[in-house]
């Protein structure tokens, strides 16, 4: 039996002003979200964004060629009904943040992870006072409370739409750092994505591809630039 899937019963998408923020329209109905409220986002750059993807649907709905709908879709439904958490989450990746664990060898791998990944450590001491120290092997280092504390103060001043683009950026690369060195201007996403696929690279420098690994890998990276253009069009 094949998948049954929604299909396209509108004409047109449209943008709406109002005091809330933009609004999308079908035919002049009012998008709604999965958990049926009204789809409002904050800037217009992000409603047209909707709305274009709105109207690149052909005969079936495929929710996965719309990456900004699914952003303000988890933005009103999940973020905004439990900022907090969400937020204390992704501030606990500085905890355990990709940056600070260090291959013990070979020294190929020790010195680009040194080269690449220290200049972001002390970007994040120079911007938030917050230093995190980095240690060989994958066992555990606490780090000092006071910086994952500076750390915290950015991700809690986030709007729910922001924060919503941001989880992404953190959870697929492991690091609170490099996900706050994006939405703060210091990497472009593809620059951030690179950074945190420099282990991966070495293995495939070393051994050739895996085409399996490759393609969700690919997925991976699809959905980290998603998520940078989703921050950017929440503020823009």
């Amino acid at each position: 039996m094949s998948e049954w899937k929604a299909k396209r019963f509108w004409s047109e998408a449209a943008v709406k002003a109002s005091e809330d923020g933009y609004s999308v329209l079908l035919d002049g109905r009012p998008v709604k979200t999965p958990a049926k409220t009204h789809l409002v986002v904050p800037t217009d750059a992000m409603a047209q964004a909707i709305a274009a993807e709105w109207d690149a649907q052909e005969e079936a709905i495929d929710p996965l060629t719309m990456p900004v709908t699914r952003g303000a879709n988890a933005a009103l439904d999940k973020v905004s009904v439990q900022f907090k958490e969400v937020a204390e989450m992704l501030a606990e990746y500085g905890d355990t943040d990709l940056l600070c664990y260090r291959a013990e060898g070979p020294e190929g791998l020790v010195q680009r992870q040194t080269s690449l990944w220290d200049p972001l450590l002390d970007w994040a001491h120079d911007t938030y006072d917050a230093r995190l120290l980095p240690a060989q092997g994958v066992i555990h280092v606490a780090q000092d409370g006071a910086a994952l504390a500076k750390l915290s103060a950015p991700v809690q001043a986030m709007t729910a739409f922001e924060l919503a683009g941001f989880h992404d950026l953190v959870s697929i690369s492991g690091s609170l750092v490099l996900g706050l060195a994006v939405t703060h201007g210091r990497l472009p996403a593809e620059e951030a994505w690179a950074l945190s696929r420099l282990d991966e690279d070495w293995q495939i420098e070393q051994w050739g591809p895996d085409e399996e690994a490759e393609a969700v890998a690919d997925k991976k990276k699809a959905d980290f630039l998603n998520a940078a253009k989703f921050y950017q069009l929440s503020r823009s």
